[in-house]
């Protein structure tokens, strides 16, 4: 399936869009690992400024749409904002309190170490409760990364990670729409 462009989409102005997005990407990173009917508020909220902006029905289809305004869905932009806050800590961008909680798993004492080690995994500390444990950043976050492909990873500059980010999170977005 291709995603057609809108009629209306040619008079909508950038600005509407990013001022829409961005009311909506404020602070959703605190929603990683939390049950999941939050992000799918979030996503009820970002169908509804979709059809507004698009000038869309309640009844019409929202997916081609969303793809082609090029919005991810609202688990893969939480994944997406904690995922670039993790860049930015590894990278020494992010404040040190952030940074001091992700370490290499190839930083670890040898004893610990896995075979995976020569990877650029996280260690995912172990939460005391599984309600809120899983929701912080030590455990979020790394638990994100470790799920990254490789070439996503690796990047060498925020603008290129951000790019391979956001092409393979779109993929798991719209798996039926051709990139």
């Amino acid at each position: 399936m291709q995603y057609t462009a809108i009629c209306s989409f040619d008079c909508i102005s950038n600005a509407r869009r990013t001022l829409v997005l961005s009311r909506l990407d404020y602070g959703n990173a605190t929603l990683a690992g939390l049950p999941t009917y939050l992000p799918d508020r979030l996503q009820s909220v970002m169908n509804a400024a979709a059809r507004s902006i698009a000038c869309l029905c309640r009844s019409d289809h929202i997916t081609d749409t969303l793809a082609s305004f090029h919005w991810l869905r609202a688990p893969e932009r939480i994944t997406f904002k904690l995922a670039v806050i993790v860049y930015h800590a590894l990278h020494g961008t992010a404040p040190s309190y952030l940074s001091e909680q992700l370490r290499y798993i190839a930083d670890m004492p040898a004893r610990t170490r896995l075979r995976s080690s020569s990877t650029s995994l996280l260690d995912v500390r172990p939460s005391r409760r599984v309600t809120v444990g899983d929701c912080s950043f030590a455990t979020a976050g790394p638990r994100i990364w470790n799920t990254l492909p490789c070439d996503v990873t690796t990047a060498t500059s925020l603008l290129s990670f951000r790019r391979k980010l956001k092409t393979h999170l779109f993929r798991q977005s719209y798996p039926d729409i051709v990139v």
